[in-house]
């Protein structure tokens, strides 16, 4: 079904690129350069219009304020935010003003189409998602919720591992769905429809891994009066999912080897060892590495499980997907309690659950919603609902059905903002460009003395800095100083977007937060 979607950014290279991105999924985009073009086209095509695909930076009128407009106008059409580099706290505003889903710049044609395919489904009444999972308890990649660059790529990954038999790593932090994608991997394979084997490796004593793993025949142990068949055996033509792999006992690991390198078992108590097909997958929680390094864990093994290892990243890191995940498990306990009506999750409620960094992950925030959805008293969710997350958030207050940021952010209302009136995206540099007390650089009398916003010339030995350091502080400056607006920080640094998002990876810059060290990327 044709849709039109309103494009509303200032940067054309931008409004050329969802433009094409939305012809290329067979709809039909109109154009707008900032908020108040948007406006004034709303008022033209408002009822043709189905989806609106808006920039939060822009001049005249930005994102936030044109959310304001739309709300006092009463118009209800779903809105995709793009955010460039404005960080988390933006983001929230933009869910509190009644943003329906996000997506972090650069974006890919993929993830725009699922987000205008997500907004059309919900506006329509149809749900992102199916309500409910497979009756038959087969997942497939397409149960998986993952809309998120980071997540795009691990299902790509996981898609590549499903061709084969070759053992796979999945590793990742408690609760960021392991297991969910080693079943797809299982349902995606030629293995799909035989058996998939779960076992815990943490949750099972030591003195009984070997018997649980490899079976024992009848008095193999005092008292044993039956023969026990192993999870090998159980999966035999399927697949055996072993979770938390760096929990087996070193013992344990040695029979583990042989089993995978003659692709037989030793079950205790038997004469003669057992043949066995079976697709190994592992996931852990821990660096292997290091367990190898300490001993805990054997080399060997190692290297024979860790062919295809695949990265499953914490939910805190793919926000993206907190939006469509909630909706989904809303849907799902709504269904599961016969609810009359799926309970609606309100703005200030979606900003709350994408303001929290879900330590337990994709557990935590679905346990969450199973909590809200039975004791909720009405056909809305709102912050109230979620009591234990708003009072883990430090400057999230609840108030009269309301969130707002208190301390060092601004406080966040309902009125139209300006640009001017953002919110401080980024923490205080605090002198993070003065230069150190007591430096003096040779043939100098005393120390420089320098205010924020100038560059420290000398280092702390006393030396003139190297031109790459000043470079990386001068972008990181400038990336605060125009909040994240990537156009406006090229144009004041005379150099191309590309040039700068490449010196963002050459140095290791995290736009969303200009102080925070990560790794370079390497060729």
């Amino acid at each position: 079904m044709t849709t039109h979607v309103l494009l509303i950014d200032d940067d054309p290279v931008q409004r050329r690129l969802l433009k094409h991105a939305v012809e290329r999924i067979g709809h039909v985009p109109h154009l707008a350069e900032n908020g108040r073009q948007g406006l004034e086209m709303l008022a033209k095509h408002g009822d043709k219009i189905g989806v609106i695909i808006l920039d939060l930076m822009m001049p005249e009128m930005n994102g936030i304020a044109f959310l304001n407009a739309l709300r006092e106008q009463g118009t209800e059409v779903p809105v995709i935010v793009q955010t460039g580099q404005g960080g988390i706290e933006t983001v929230v505003m933009a869910m509190r003003a009644g943003a329906f889903d996000f997506v972090v710049k650069p974006v890919s044609p993929e993830r725009i189409g699922s987000a205008i395919t997500n907004a059309l489904k919900v506006d329509n009444g149809q749900g992102s998602r199916s309500s409910s999972r497979n009756r038959s308890g087969v997942i497939r990649f397409d149960d998986i919720v993952a809309v998120s660059p980071a997540m795009a790529r691990v299902m790509e990954l996981s898609r590549r591992a499903a061709q084969s038999d070759i053992p796979v790593v999945l590793e990742g932090e408690s609760g960021v769905g392991k297991e969910m994608v080693a079943r797809a991997i299982q349902s995606g394979s030629e293995r799909a429809g035989k058996p998939f084997i779960t076992v815990n490796c943490g949750a099972i004593p030591h003195n009984l891994v070997e018997s649980i793993l490899f079976g024992h025949e009848k008095g193999a142990f005092t008292g044993a009066t039956e023969k026990h068949i192993g999870k090998f055996a159980e999966a035999d033509g399927g697949t055996l999912f072993l979770d938390e792999i760096g929990d087996l006992p070193l013992e344990v690991q040695v029979k583990l080897l042989r089993a995978i390198q003659n692709g037989e078992i030793e079950t205790i108590g038997a004469r003669r060892p057992q043949k066995v097909d079976v697709r190994l997958i592992s996931a852990t929680n821990k660096d292997l590495i290091a367990a190898v390094k300490a001993g805990e864990f054997r080399e060997d093994l190692y290297y024979r499980l860790n062919v295809f290892p695949i990265t499953i990243p914490a939910l805190r890191r793919r926000k993206e997907d907190i939006p469509v995940l909630a909706r989904t498990f809303v849907e799902r306990f709504a269904a599961s309690q016969k609810l009359a009506r799926v309970p609606e999750l309100t703005p200030a409620a979606m900003a709350l659950l994408t303001a929290y960094d879900w330590p337990g992950n994709i557990r935590q925030l679905e346990n969450t919603i199973f909590r809200a959805v039975v004791l909720a008293q009405d056909d809305q969710l709102n912050i109230g609902d979620f009591p234990q997350i708003a009072a883990q958030i430090p400057g999230y207050i609840a108030a009269d059905g309301e969130s707002i940021f208190s301390g060092k952010r601004d406080v966040v209302t309902a009125p139209s903002l300006a640009v001017s009136d953002m919110p401080e995206v980024y923490p205080d540099f605090g002198g993070a460009f003065a230069t150190p007390v007591g430096v003096n650089y040779p043939g100098a009398s005393k120390p420089v003395a320098q205010t924020e916003g100038s560059l420290a010339a000398i280092g702390e030995d006393g030396e003139v800095r190297p031109i790459a350091e000043l470079e990386e502080e001068l972008i990181r400056f400038a990336l605060r100083f125009y909040r994240g607006q990537m156009s406006e920080v090229a144009r004041r640094l005379g150099i191309g977007r590309s040039t700068l998002y490449r010196k963002l990876k050459d140095y290791g810059i995290d736009p969303d937060n200009p102080l925070k060290q990560v790794e370079p990327e390497t060729a």
